[in-house]
């Protein structure tokens, strides 16, 4: 996972653009102990939509965020809201059954409707446009799947075609076509739900983490500056930190990739995402008077390879010869907990929580299982029956579907521990500006990184979730855990967990 070695810098600022085109935000930090109807950890889609609908039904919220809002994995989206997630209902249909298969579909469309209704209710000015996704092929056998899953999705009830008429400025077969679909500013959106969820006796709190979560009567947040006791409390930090649930082993880490070029054509009324390999997805955006072309893809398991700025890269190459973008404005990656069956877990953090409960392992369609995520909690902690939430289930049982799995996808995990112990490295002394590297210093692992002027920092190469080894991407010049998905900035501060502390600083040798 060390990217040392690579001698090139990829094209374009290391920043997303939802992130670095929304402006910021302000919100305070938990000042002392608090009460409220329900804590909230994690400002991204899941967590703000469930805060808004719970404040909705007269609840007091409040939203702790460790960072600032819209700067975690929802601000790293794509920026589509769909219910066509590639082929997942022929992928469900073959694990679980029709009756998951509709159900999931059910969830994640009127996820679609309830993004769409919010904008409007709430007044909130991200972008949004109505489009349609479309789920391409080029070859012959990619066309005999789509044909498939086309025909499923119409059986299950989703606004789902089959056609070869498909939008995109290069030869293609055909595709599943969903109508009523969306795509919106990411971060902008979450802005507005924050603002609707701010005031009223309800709070959004940033730059204040979690530390500790104690389940009773009340559930009891520790922070640095204070307590929040609560009737119930919700954990939508894309994995959580504890070892509660196991989640950290229930899902495993997926990183992907984005390029995004300006462009001289205004946007498409239109997302793509192809089945052939590599996968590639496609999405144009106006962002504050810019047209842009996303191109996404590049994906895989933390526990393998990075090799970050390559994968740029290939992205750029194939946005300027499919897509005629010249040149990349930003690039970004992002890391997804991808369920073992498939999946989103929704509900208690495990069989034994009485009112902590999590929303975690969203397969990489956030936008959507996130927000079907939050309406399922919310109605579960007004009494009322939710029809999605046994399939969204966060305790079942699934062998059928996630036992093998589960066993391939942790000795990944080992290996990747051993792996850290025993990779090559350069020495400090090699490394030029902009590159990081691990070694001993006194008997302990730690990471060291120079600077752009040439300066050392050194912080402790021990991820501080459950002990892995760091390596060094030096694409996004961060530290990257390959066990389970953490990311660290070169200080040591936590980017994305399940860690919750930052790795301590250290000597440099």
């Amino acid at each position: 996972m060390n990217d040392a070695s690579n001698s090139g810098r990829p094209e374009g600022e290391p920043a997303s653009l939802w992130v670095a085109t929304a402006g910021t935000t302000n919100y305070p930090v938990l000042p002392s102990d608090l009460e409220v109807d329900v804590a909230v950890i994690g400002a991204g889609i899941a967590g703000l939509t469930a805060a808004l609908a719970l404040k909705r039904t007269g609840r007091t919220v409040a939203v702790i965020e460790a960072a600032r809002v819209g700067t975690g994995v929802t601000g790293h989206t794509t920026g589509k809201v769909t219910s066509l997630h590639r082929l997942a209902y022929s992928e469900l249909l073959r694990s679980h059954g029709a009756e998951t298969a509709f159900i999931y579909g059910q969830a994640n469309q009127s996820a679609v409707e309830h993004v769409a209704q919010l904008v409007a209710e709430e007044a909130i000015d991200c972008d949004f446009r109505s489009v349609a996704n479309y789920t391409f092929a080029e070859t012959d056998d990619a066309l005999h799947l789509v044909r498939a899953e086309a025909n499923l999705a119409a059986r299950l009830g989703l606004p789902a075609a089959f056609t070869a008429d498909v939008p995109l400025p290069f030869p293609v077969k055909g595709a599943v076509r969903f109508d009523g679909q969306a795509q919106i500013h990411a971060v902008k959106y979450l802005h507005g739900l924050a603002r609707a969820v701010d005031g009223g006796s309800s709070f959004v709190f940033e730059q204040t983490q979690a530390q500790r979560i104690h389940d009773g009567s009340p559930a009891v947040v520790d922070t640095e500056n204070g307590t929040v006791r609560a009737h119930d409390v919700i954990v939508a930090t894309n994995v959580p930190s504890g070892s509660q649930g196991l989640f950290s082993l229930r899902c495993h880490p997926h990183r992907s990739y984005i390029v995004a070029g300006r462009a001289d054509s205004p946007p498409l009324d239109a997302t793509f995402i192809s089945v052939d390999e590599p996968m590639r997805s496609i999405l144009t955006a106006s962002v504050n008077g810019t047209s842009y072309v996303l191109t996404g893809g590049e994906g895989h398991r933390v526990s393998e390879s990075g090799g970050s700025a390559a994968r740029y890269g290939r992205l750029a190459a194939f946005a300027q010869d499919r897509l005629r973008v010249d040149n990349v404005a930003y690039r970004w990656s992002t890391q997804d907990g991808m369920p073992l069956d498939g999946l989103p877990y929704v509900g208690p953090m495990s069989p034994v929580s009485k009112h902590v409960h999590v929303i975690t392992g969203l397969r990489k369609w956030g936008l959507s299982n996130g927000t079907a995520a939050a309406l399922i909690l919310t109605d579960t902690l007004s009494g009322r029956t939710n029809p999605w939430a046994s399939v969204f289930n966060s305790n079942r049982i699934t062998p059928s579907a996630s036992a093998g799995r589960f066993m391939k996808e942790n000795v990944k995990t080992v290996a990747a521990v051993l792996a850290g112990k025993l990779r090559g490295r350069p020495s400090y002394s090699e490394l030029s500006p902009g590159e990081g590297t691990v070694i001993t210093v006194k008997g302990e692992s730690t990471a060291v990184y120079k600077d752009a002027d040439g300066q050392g920092h050194a912080v402790s190469a021990t991820c501080t979730h459950l002990g892995c080894t760091v390596g060094f991407n030096a694409a996004d010049a961060t530290w990257d855990c390959p066990c389970h998905g953490s990311r660290f900035s070169t200080d040591g501060t936590v980017i994305q967990g399940p860690a919750a502390k930052n790795l301590p600083p250290a000597p440099l040798p």
